[in-house]
């Protein structure tokens, strides 16, 4: 087993404090998708959205990775293969937990996005959103986060399919299989001859899929599950 492909959703980050989309205390049971997180809602009222999105970072600054973040550090470090991590989460704790060259198919949250040219730059969590900053490329406002918003493609699609496709293995990690196209990476690497592993709290929409499952909490399972490949890959 030379590749393996990790796919990572909230519930990775979950036991680091911050919380899932979906299920009770989930972010949408606050604020409705269609008024902060799509493209509709920042037109009709785009302080909403930069206030929903200063208050997410503002979270964000108070986290740490925790033991499943470190593990998959770990295992990109030691393993000898190609370890590639993509990750539909904003929130840079891969980057955080010391994993390198993480695919962020979802956007990240220290990022802005100009509406007018797309160009794109680095925006500190220390420093506040608003509907003022021009683009520095183009001049133009107002930007906004850059993330990806429903209803709209995920980035780097043409590159993660293409690991997908010569992957040995593939392992979803905390991820609902509610969303696609990432619900669908599991068929991809089944049909291309990866054997699959979904590592979850409880079974998600397409657990059927995948060859093998884990269940317990991401901290607690993905560092067992690391040592075990280490060990046999010694």
């Amino acid at each position: 087993m030379d590749k393996i492909v990790i796919l990572t959703g909230a519930g990775i980050s979950a036991e680091s404090g911050l919380g899932t989309f979906r299920g009770a205390g989930g972010l949408w049971e606050r604020k409705r998708v269609e008024d902060v997180a799509t493209p509709e809602g920042f037109a009709r009222d785009p302080q909403m959205v930069i206030d929903f999105y200063n208050m997410r970072r503002g979270k964000h600054r108070e986290v740490q990775p925790n033991p499943a973040h470190d593990a998959l550090a770990r295992l990109q470090a030691e393993y000898g293969g190609e370890v590639v991590i993509v990750t539909q989460n904003v929130d840079r704790l891969h980057e955080r937990g010391g994993s390198a060259g993480v695919i962020h198919m979802h956007g990240v949250l220290d990022g802005l996005l100009c509406n007018a040219c797309g160009f794109r730059w680095d925006w500190p969590f220390e420093r506040k959103l608003d509907l003022e900053t021009p683009c520095p490329s183009c001049g133009a406002g107002p930007t906004r986060p850059d993330v990806v918003w429903f209803g709209e493609m995920p980035y780097f699609l043409d590159e993660i399919e293409t690991h997908l496709s010569g992957c040995d293995l593939f392992v979803a990690i905390g991820t609902s299989g509610n969303v696609y196209p990432a619900a669908g990476f599991v068929q991809i690497a089944d049909i291309c001859g990866a054997d699959t592993l979904e590592i979850n709290l409880e079974a998600s929409a397409v657990s059927s899929g995948f060859a093998r499952q884990l269940r317990g909490p991401a901290s607690e399972v993905v560092p067992a599950w690391v040592e075990d490949v280490l060990s046999n890959r010694a």
